[in-house]
């Protein structure tokens, strides 16, 4: 029977003034009733538009049917069937823009919790692992983020013999190094690759494509095929006066020490500074993790965003979460010049007032400047988090391989670059973009990967 209410089940968590100080989970998690009672919430659409709405395709309500039946195990299996990370889609997906945002019972109140019943299923059953037999033929993916994740799963389930090499001394990419611990524990990302790993794809670490080994050479070495997902970890900055101070960081680096190396750690090898006022300056799921971050670091923190609340890209849920923690929000501020002392440390920044005049080619209006409106806002840490680009590495080192002007690899929508057996997707060929859009994309170039080499093709 279909559970009529009109609201999501609410999802426990810890309260704000125990996650302000702690770095632990925020969102507890469903238990088994509450997943239950939110899976009969699902009409059973004929034509499914929420799986529409899901770049890897996991087919929702027939998951949400075996929920509802305490049917686990074989709801997991659907799940693992089509995600190759549930445990990490259902924690840092923007669902409300995808599989949520088509689900019809959000015409006329709040859709049904898919990503919350996608991760109790991830959480509560961990999908055994068997043996694949190979197929004789292997492929290199370079990049252990979402992209690459996804297609050596892929092709690891469908026979191929895959090695990922990544740049960092830990695999996982943004996962590991960009979304905090309160938000998505390492121990999941770490068990994902374990279950990897059991199916039996290798690992290289400390590798840098296009420096330590080049593409060609990974042909050399007898791989038929390579994925390049590489991700987009160049920040972005201003380009305004006193933006390289002491005291002004990339949301990048302030995250990955973080995240990566446990900086907000006592006795830490590798701290990060803790700013008594700090300046986060953007409106992204990044900005909002940065923010969050230097709460639970002790400072006092500002988020500066050029247009206003109804504009924020960043996840509903994340911007509440920020709020419950003490961070305040100033809307239609853009900073102009960071000031700085004596001895070269910033002090502040220097700001304008915005309003909203048309719409820019995004859609949203676009921000004008107020004539007249400086005002200062005092900062001893600013965190820069305007997005990010590829880095230019492989096209400047793989001869033929073809990319656009910010370092995105060009390729099709199937993963297809302009080199024989080369493919690419994820943040490398779009930039910044988000999980499980990085995931679609590795799935379909291991697809592509397939019909290629599964079908007698051989590589020049």
């Amino acid at each position: 029977m279909t559970d009529l209410r009109p609201t999501k089940y609410p999802m426990p968590t810890l309260s704000p003034k125990e996650r302000a100080k702690s770095f632990e989970e925020v969102a507890l998690g469903y238990g088994e009733e509450e997943a239950r009672k939110e899976a009969s919430r699902c009409l059973h659409c004929k034509n499914a538009p929420c799986v529409e709405g899901c770049p890897v395709g996991v087919p929702i309500p027939a998951m949400l049917a075996l929920v509802k039946e305490g049917r686990h195990e074989e709801a997991a299996e659907l799940l693992y069937a089509s995600s190759s990370l549930p445990a990490v889609c259902g924690r840092v997906c923007p669902q409300e823009r995808q599989c949520e945002g088509r689900c019809a019972r959000g015409k006329k109140g709040e859709p049904v919790g898919i990503g919350r019943i996608e991760r109790f299923v991830a959480d509560r059953c961990e999908k055994a692992v068997s043996s694949i037999p190979e197929n004789g033929h292997a492929v290199a993916v370079v990049g252990s983020g979402p992209a690459g994740l996804a297609c050596a799963a892929e092709l690891r389930a469908r026979g191929y013999s895959v090695t990922v090499f990544e740049a960092l001394h830990t695999a996982g990419g943004v996962l590991m190094y960009g979304i905090p611990e309160f938000r998505l524990p390492k121990r999941i990302v770490r068990r994902e690759l374990e279950r990897l790993t059991s199916l039996g794809v290798k690992f290289e670490t400390d590798i840098v494509v296009g420096r330590t080994l080049t593409v060609e050479e990974l042909k050399t070495m007898g791989f038929e095929a390579v994925f390049l997902g590489t991700g987009a970890g160049l920040p972005r900055f201003m380009g305004i006066p006193g933006e390289n101070a002491c005291g002004v960081f990339s949301a990048n680096e302030f995250l990955t020490r973080i995240n990566l190396m446990k900086a907000y750690e006592e006795g830490s090898e590798t701290p990060v500074y803790r700013g008594r006022k700090v300046a986060v300056v953007g409106g992204g799921n990044v900005a909002m993790d940065a923010a969050r971050c230097a709460v639970r670091l002790g400072g006092e923190v500002h988020v500066l965003y050029r247009r206003g609340r109804e504009e924020l890209p960043a996840r509903r849920e994340e911007v509440e979460h920020a709020e419950e923690e003490g961070v305040v929000f100033d809307f239609l501020v853009e900073p102009v010049e960071v000031k700085i002392d004596e001895n070269g440390n910033a002090v502040g920044l220097t700001c304008v007032r915005m309003r909203l005049g048309s719409a820019d080619a995004s859609g949203r209006r676009a921000p004008e400047k107020v004539d007249g409106s400086e005002f200062f806002v005092e900062a001893d840490e600013v965190i820069m988090a305007l997005g990010t680009s590829p880095n230019p590495l492989l096209l400047r080192t793989t001869e033929g391989l073809k990319g656009g002007r910010r370092g995105e690899i060009a390729a099709d929508d199937k993963g297809a670059t302009s080199l024989p057996f080369v493919y690419a997707g994820g943040d490398a060929v779009t930039g910044s973009a988000t999980v499980i859009l990085a995931m679609g994309a590795g799935k379909r170039a291991a697809e592509e990967i397939d019909r290629a080499l599964g079908h007698g093709f051989i590589p020049v």
